[in-house]
């Protein structure tokens, strides 16, 4: 008797997971440890855990005025409580044609990641849900559970993530970890995609997954490229002239993707596809403190 067909998404996926179990989601920095599991930030909110005072300014609710200071100081103070963190991690995941790049294993490192990120969330005791950028964003059906029992899924959308969001938004949970796996490779504002992406959460990490194909186009000759979602198709020569325009403007559009996420306190990672699936390496992740070793 042949041995049962694995269907090949799984395989990366749980690759992926397996990875993923070496690590936890560090503490950010705006972070600590409060009731009920949850998180508490050091922004202020609305939690029942007190952070300090502050002076009281006109349009502040009165119910948190701190009468007993005032009886001491004769001067009007505020109670500010810590916000509240849920430990949730909603992923974005891009599921365009063009994370499909014909002859790369671009999909197959988006699966991994994906997985790597549900292992990390497991061990780190949160809850975890998987978003799919297609027409419009939707969850993903069991994505709660270990990779193996997700629905299945296809990259084949013809939106981009920023289409999708405007199409139908995912329904965060609020102040918890937000992850976007992208090759973020479509016009679009960086600002306000990262603030849309960002508003509301504890933290915010982007993930562009590129190709070395992506990165590194071809040294020169005739090319005939086909728009993935669009199926347009343009031919042209390219020349040294025009690869080192590609990859500056390349080196320019991420940069205001790490301007964006530096504005809005978000991450901003790049990984090459390739490169992922033979070292898994978080290391910007590791050095930004969102992630460490178990």
């Amino acid at each position: 008797m042949s041995a049962p067909t694995v269907p090949p998404v799984l395989t990366p996926l749980m690759r992926g997971y397996e990875w993923g179990t070496r690590y936890v989601f560090a503490e950010p920095p705006r972070m600590a440890l409060g009731a009920m599991g949850n998180l508490l930030s050091r922004r202020s909110g609305s939690s029942l855990e007190f952070m300090e005072h502050r002076e009281y300014l006109p349009g502040d609710d009165l119910r948190r005025i701190d009468w007993n200071a005032f009886a001491r100081s004769d001067r009007l103070a505020v109670k500010m409580y810590r916000e509240e963190v849920h430990p949730q991690v909603d992923l974005l995941l891009d599921c365009s044609r063009s994370m499909r790049l014909a002859e790369t294993r671009k999909n197959e490192a988006a699966l991994a990641l994906a997985g790597f990120f549900a292992a990390t969330a497991a061990e780190s005791h949160f809850s975890f849900a998987v978003h799919l950028a297609e027409e419009g964003c939707r969850k993903l059906g069991r994505s709660n559970l270990l990779p193996s029992e997700w629905e299945p899924f296809e990259f084949n959308g013809t939106q981009s993530p920023a289409e999708s969001l405007e199409r139908m938004a995912p329904a965060w949970k609020p102040r918890g970890i937000r992850i976007v796996i992208s090759d973020l490779l479509f016009p679009a504002d960086p600002d306000t995609l990262v603030s849309r992406i960002a508003t509301e959460s504890a933290v915010a990490v982007f993930v562009q997954l590129l190709a070395e194909a992506d990165a590194e186009p071809p040294g020169h000759g005739n090319l005939r490229l086909t728009d993935v979602e669009s199926g347009e198709r343009m031919e042209f020569y390219l020349d040294a002239g025009a690869r080192e325009r590609y990859q500056s403007n390349l080196a320019r559009h991420q940069e205001n993707y790490h301007l964006a996420c530096r504005r809005h306190g978000a991450h901003f990672t790049t990984v090459r596809a390739e490169s992922f699936l033979e070292n898994p390496d978080p290391g910007d992740l590791l050095h930004a403190e969102l992630l460490r070793y178990k």
